[in-house]
């Protein structure tokens, strides 16, 4: 968990949305500092947060492309040894989703 927060610390994303999985106290407080809107639905809690469900709904669709995306294998396996490359390969296979 440790490295997950220290990754975070060098982004700020406007929304950060994840399932119930990412429901732990200290990743909630790393996020609380920064100016990012939290949408993370509580576990079974005594208090359980609220959220708004309209935003948490298109979470799908940001799954949905990512899986669509592991189909290339190239991607997938991560054969460039550049980052470069790898991030123009990205690149390439995400426009072609957006265009089918």
């Amino acid at each position: 968990m440790a490295l997950s927060i220290t990754f975070l610390g060098e982004v700020d994303p406007v929304a950060f949305i994840t399932d119930k999985a990412y429901d732990a106290d200290p990743l909630i407080k790393s996020l609380k500092n920064g100016r990012s809107h939290r949408i993370i639905p509580s576990k079974k809690r005594i208090n359980p947060r609220t959220i708004p469900f309209s935003l948490y709904k298109k979470r799908n669709t940001t799954e949905c492309f990512f899986a669509r995306l592991k189909q290339f294998r190239n991607i997938t396996t991560r054969y460039d040894k550049l980052k470069s490359m790898f991030f123009a390969a990205v690149q390439l296979v995400s426009a072609t989703l957006e265009l089918n």
